[in-house]
C-alpha cells in the first residue's frame, strides 16, 4: 500500500496581498459544496428561505472572527435556492464558514441568525473544535484516483463481518500499535483480523461529528462523558479527524483512504455505519451548526408547532423523503463509494428512511428504492437496521432484494433458546436455517439475514453470560438507560467471579453462541472482541464510555486463547463448508436436511423439548455430510447417529474432542453423548 507522503496540508495563506487580489464572479450552482480548481474555489450552498448569505474566510483554524467576508449578491450569485460564487485566487486549505439571515419563526421551522457561523454541510473535511467555536469547513481538492486500490467485491453469502469502533480497537496501550486509536492503528491490526478469518470490517460511525459532550461525568472516575460511539454526525461527506494521527487541514481524508486501501489489499471490505436518521444538532435546545440555520424546515421533521419530531431518540429526525434531502443522502453515498472506495453501508435506524414528511411509514419509500437502484451504488452492500425509536419494526420487510437486514429476531431467538426458555426450539431451528420464515419471499435468500448474537448496542458476549441485569451506573443516568430486556444469563453469579465451575460454564456458553452464529445460514456478524472475551463489566449501553471500559484490552487475547482459537477454527470450518454459505434455503422435501430427536426419531415440533439434531446431506450441498446436535438443557443425552463412522469436529463440552480446533482427527464414532448445554458437530467425509 502506498500512503500519501507528498501532500502539502498547510492552511492556505490568506495574507493581505492574496486577499487584495481575489476576483469574485458568479459560480455555477451545481454541484453543491466547495470545488477547488487550478484557478480558485467555487462555493455553492443551498438555502431556500435565507434573505442574505455571507461567505466567511478565516486566516487560521483557531480564529473566531473571519479575516474576510463576502456577501452574496442575490441578483448575481443566486440560482433558485442555490447561492454560489467563484473566487479566483484561492486554493485548498482555506478555512471557511457561512452566515445567513432570514426569518426567525421557529413555529414554522425558520431559525435564521445572522450572527451564527455555519458549517458547509457538503464540505469534505473539517478542522478545529466544535466546543470552543473553532470548527471550520476546509476546502480540499477532489481526491486523486487510486488505480491500485481494487475493491474485493466479496459475494454477500461469503461475508464474515467484524463490527468495531476505530478508536476502541487500538486506543488501549495493550494494543501494541504505533498509532493508537486511529485509522493507521486499524491498519496495524489487519494481520490479526485476516488471520481470524474476517472478510468485512463494519466501522461504527466515522462521518464528522458535532457536539459529543454529554454534560455529565462518570460516577466511578469523575471523568467527563461524551458520545463515544459517534452517532452524532454533522459532516456527512467528511471522515472525522478524531481518528486521524494529526489534523492541520485535511490529513484525515488521506489517512482514511489509506486505511480503506490497506483493508482491500488484505482481502477484506469496509462497511460504514451511516447515520442519516438524525444529526448532532439535537432538539430546539441544541446548537445551530449548519442544517438548522440553513434549511431547518426542509431538513428536519417538525410538528405543527415547529417542534422537532423525535423518531431517532436523539432529539431530531431527518426529513429523509423531502426531495432535497433525498438528493443530499444519495450524493453523500456516491461520494463514499466513488471517492473513498468503501464497499457498503449499514444504515442506523433505517426505518426512518421510509418515513414521509409527516413522520408516517410509507409503502415503497422513494429514498429506499433510489438507494437500491442508484447506478453508482448497485454493487455495494446495503444493510438496514430495520427499526427506529418511534416504534417501527420492519425486520423481514425492509426495501427490496438489494437490502439485507440486521436480523434482530435472530439475536433474540438464539438468546432465548440458550437461556433455556420453553417453546423456543422451533424458532431456533428457523434461525439456524437462515430465517426462511422471515425472508423467504420476493426472491430473498439467506444472505439477506445479517445474523448476530451481540453488537455494539448491548452486552458483549462475555457479559451476556455473566450478567442478568444491566450495570450502567457509570453512565450517570441512574441506570435508567439501556435495555432492561437482555435475554441473558449469569451462569450462577452476577458479574466477575473466581468460582471455577462458573467460569467454565461461561466459556462453554460463549462457545455455544459462537458455534450457533457460524453454523447458521445467513451472514454472520461478530462483535469485535467477543472472540477473546472482551467485557464492559455489565454495561449494556457504553455509548458514552471513551475509556478502558470500551477499549479493547488486548491482554485478554492471551488470557482467553482457548476462546480465540475456537472462534478462528469455527470461521475456517464455515468457509470450508459450502452448505453453510449457500444462497438458497434448504428443502426438506428434496432431502437436503433431515431433523431428528437425539434417538434418531423424527422431531415433533409441537413438544417443548430443547434439544434437536439435524443432518445436512453432503452431496446435495457440495460439502461434507454433517450431523449437528444442539442441547440447551442441563441433561446429558445419548445421541444416535446415522449409519457409518463419524468424526467429531466440534463439541463445546469442557475437555471434549474437537478436531477443527486441535487439527487432529478424532477416532470415528457411531454414537455420542451430548452433555448439557452443548453443541456437537460431526462430519462424515465424502467418498472419493
Amino acid at each position: 500500500m502506498s500512503q500519501n507522503t507528498t501532500t502539502d496540508y498547510r492552511p492556505f495563506a490568506l495574507n493581505d496581498t492574496v486577499l487584495s487580489r481575489l476576483v469574485i464572479t458568479p459560480g455555477r450552482p451545481y454541484p453543491h459544496g466547495p470545488f477547488v480548481t487550478a484557478d480558485g474555489v467555487r462555493f455553492s450552498v443551498v438555502s431556500r428561505f435565507a434573505t442574505r448569505v455571507w461567505l466567511c474566510l478565516f486566516r487560521a483554524v483557531d480564529d473566531l472572527e473571519p479575516v474576510w467576508e463576502l456577501e452574496f449578491d442575490a441578483r448575481r450569485h443566486r440560482t433558485g435556492d442555490v447561492w454560489s460564487v467563484f473566487i479566483q485566487g484561492l486554493g485548498p486549505g482555506v478555512f471557511y464558514k457561512y452566515r445567513m439571515d432570514g426569518p426567525w419563526e421557529p413555529q414554522v421551522g425558520q431559525r435564521f441568525s445572522a450572527e451564527t457561523y455555519l458549517l458547509d454541510p457538503r464540505a469534505k473535511a473539517f478542522a478545529g473544535n466544535v466546543y470552543d467555536g473553532t470548527i471550520k469547513s476546509v476546502t480540499i481538492r477532489d481526491a486523486a484516483e487510486r488505480s491500485e486500490d481494487t475493491r474485493p467485491r466479496i459475494p454477500m453469502n461469503e461475508l464474515v463481518i467484524y463490527e468495531v469502533h476505530v478508536r476502541g480497537l487500538t486506543r488501549d496501550s495493550s494494543s501494541g500499535v504505533k498509532h493508537p486509536g486511529t485509522y493507521r492503528g486499524l491498519i496495524e491490526k489487519l494481520p490479526y483480523l485476516k488471520k481470524l478469518g474476517i472478510t468485512a470490517i463494519e466501522l461504527l460511525p466515522v462521518q464528522e461529528m458535532g457536539e459529543t459532550r454529554l454534560g455529565r461525568c462518570s460516577l466511578s472516575s469523575a471523568a467527563e462523558l461524551n458520545n463515544y460511539w459517534g452517532y452524532s454526525s454533522i459532516g456527512f461527506f467528511a471522515p472525522t479527524g478524531q481518528y486521524a494521527c494529526h489534523v492541520e487541514t485535511w490529513e484525515q481524508v488521506d489517512e482514511f483512504r489509506d486505511m480503506v486501501q490497506a483493508v482491500h489489499e488484505a482481502g477484506m471490505e469496509v462497511i460504514l455505519d451511516v447515520v442519516f436518521n438524525h444529526t448532532s444538532e439535537g432538539d430546539e435546545r441544541g446548537p445551530s451548526l449548519c442544517f438548522r440555520g440553513m434549511l431547518d424546515s426542509i431538513f428536519y421533521l417538525l410538528d405543527e408547532k415547529g417542534q422537532y419530531l423525535n423518531y431517532s431518540g436523539c432529539g431530531n429526525t431527518v426529513n429523509c423523503n423531502h426531495p432535497l434531502v433525498r438528493d443530499f443522502i444519495l450524493e453523500c453515498l456516491r461520494y463514499w463509494v466513488s471517492v473513498m472506495h468503501v464497499d457498503g453501508f449499514r444504515f442506523d435506524l433505517a426505518s426512518i428512511l421510509g418515513r414521509d414528511q409527516n413522520g408516517e411509514i410509507i409503502e415503497n419509500p422513494p429514498l429506499v428504492e433510489r438507494i437500491a437502484e442508484d447506478p453508482v451504488l448497485r454493487d455495494v452492500k446495503l444493510i438496514a437496521e430495520a427499526w427506529d425509536a418511534g416504534g417501527a419494526y420492519q425486520v423481514g420487510s425492509f426495501g427490496d432484494i438489494r437490502w439485507a437486514e440486521w436480523n434482530g429476531r435472530y439475536r433474540d431467538d438464539v438468546r432465548r433458546y440458550w437461556r433455556g426458555d420453553p417453546g423456543t426450539r422451533g424458532t431456533f431451528a428457523s434461525r439456524l436455517m437462515g430465517s426462511a420464515d422471515v425472508y423467504e419471499h420476493a426472491g430473498r435468500t439467506p444472505a439477506h439475514s445479517i445474523n448476530f448474537v451481540t453488537c455494539h448496542d448491548g452486552f458483549t458476549l462475555r457479559d451476556l453470560v455473566s450478567y442478568t441485569r444491566k450495570h450502567n451506573w457509570d453512565n450517570g443516568e441512574g441506570n435508567r438507560d439501556g435495555s432492561n430486556d437482555n435475554i441473558s444469563m449469569n451462569c450462577g453469579v452476577e458479574g466477575e467471579t473466581d468460582t471455577a465451575w462458573v467460569n467454565e460454564l461461561r466459556l462453554q456458553m460463549q462457545k455455544n453462541y459462537l458455534a450457533t452464529l457460524f453454523l447458521s445460514l445467513g451472514v454472520p456478524m461478530l462483535l469485535g472482541g467477543d472472540e477473546f472475551g472482551r467485557t464492559q463489566r455489565g454495561n449494556n449501553n457504553a455509548y458514552c464510555q471513551d475509556n478502558e471500559l470500551s477499549w479493547f484490552d488486548w491482554t485478554l487475547l492471551e488470557q482467553n486463547q482457548e476462546l480465540y482459537q475456537f472462534t478462528e477454527a469455527l470461521i475456517a470450518f464455515r468457509k470450508a463448508q459450502p452448505a453453510l454459505m449457500r444462497q438458497t434455503y434448504f428443502r426438506a422435501d428434496e432431502d437436503e436436511v433431515r431433523w431428528f430427536r437425539p434417538d434418531r426419531t423424527p422431531v415433533d415440533w409441537n413438544d417443548d423439548a430443547l434439544v434437536l439434531a439435524y443432518e445436512i446431506i453432503g452431496p446435495a450441498n457440495g460439502g461434507d455430510r454433517l450431523y449437528l446436535v444442539f442441547n440447551s438443557t442441563e441433561e446429558t443425552l445419548p445421541v444416535a447417529l446415522p449409519s457409518g463412522s463419524w468424526e467429531i469436529c466440534l463439541n463445546t463440552a469442557p475437555g471434549a474432542p474437537q478436531s477443527l480446533v486441535s487439527g487432529k482427527m478424532t477416532s470415528t464414532v457411531d454414537s455420542v453423548q451430548s452433555a448439557g448445554r452443548t453443541v456437537i458437530v460431526l462430519r462424515q467425509a465424502k467418498k472419493s
